[in-house]
């Protein structure tokens, strides 16, 4: 039952990736992904949403690939593949009529996901309470409640800061220093030292604030607003950033929770 389960989940960017690649790993096999035009992450090693640019895209051994309609959707799902389509508005949707929907875009606002839309609806993050905009919020603060499913109440709002790592939190988030488009000057996993210019908004250097390796890069040609987060920089030696990381995969688990509470009879 499981492997036919049809689930809809909303972004492709970092966490809403890790959620799809556990629950592939799980067993789950009718995956649809939903994306925009032009998407802008930054752990783009780890992104599905590649897979917008580049035709396909390979993640611990799962494999997405760009579908363009309805047909395309189900030769990738027959052959063991997740769908990434392109549908800011969410007509697959309408179309299609899920079992599952999960917005995981983590816009920190709902941008119109209804609790009507599918039999279980599970939002991510601040901006939805549960039992009037999905059936279940997860919460993705770090802490201790990280993962935790909520079926009464809403997410803790946004920190706005990321985790402390080697004594760095706000310096490892690499952010536009103007409006613009982005040109890079550096590469993902390139190295780079404090001072190092990283790239170019418009004619806007962005500077490295720490030593450490790119974990993270947003494309070049992109549109990016002022202080948009735009890149990431690891400071601890030897991380793999092919690795899903503990946070998508702890929401990833968190939503196969929710689905086996509700399917699972």
């Amino acid at each position: 039952m499981f492997k036919e389960l049809s689930i809809v989940i909303k972004g492709a960017g970092e966490m809403a990736s890790g959620v799809a690649w556990r629950l592939f790993q799980s067993g789950f096999r009718n995956i649809i992904m939903l994306e925009a035009a032009h998407p802008e992450a930054v752990r783009r090693r780890v992104c599905f949403c590649e897979a917008v640019y580049d035709g396909t895209k390979t993640i611990a051994g799962v494999n997405a690939i760009l579908a363009n309609d309805d047909a395309e959707i189900d030769v990738a799902l027959k052959k063991q593949m997740i769908a990434v389509v392109i549908d800011p508005t969410w007509k697959v949707i309408t179309r299609r009529k899920p079992k599952i929907i999960v917005d995981a875009i983590l816009a920190k606002k709902n941008l119109g996901t209804s609790i009507n839309e599918a039999e279980l609806v599970v939002g991510l993050g601040p901006g939805f309470e549960a039992n009037k905009d999905v059936n279940v919020v997860v919460e993705t603060n770090r802490g201790p409640d990280c993962g935790r499913l909520l079926y009464a109440g809403a997410a803790e709002k946004n920190t706005g800061k990321p985790r402390r790592v080697m004594g760095f939190d706000i310096e490892r988030v690499v952010r536009s220093p103007g409006k613009g488009v982005f040109k890079a000057f550096k590469d993902l996993d390139e190295r780079v030292e404090k001072g190092d210019i990283i790239g170019y908004v418009d004619d806007l250097a962005v500077i490295a604030a720490i030593d450490g390796s790119l974990r993270g890069l947003i494309r070049s040609n992109i549109s990016v607003t002022k202080k948009m987060k735009i890149g990431d920089i690891e400071p601890r030696e030897g991380v793999d950033n092919l690795l899903v990381s503990d946070k998508s995969l702890g929401l990833g688990g968190a939503v196969l929770e929710a689905i086996l509470h509700k399917f699972n009879d």
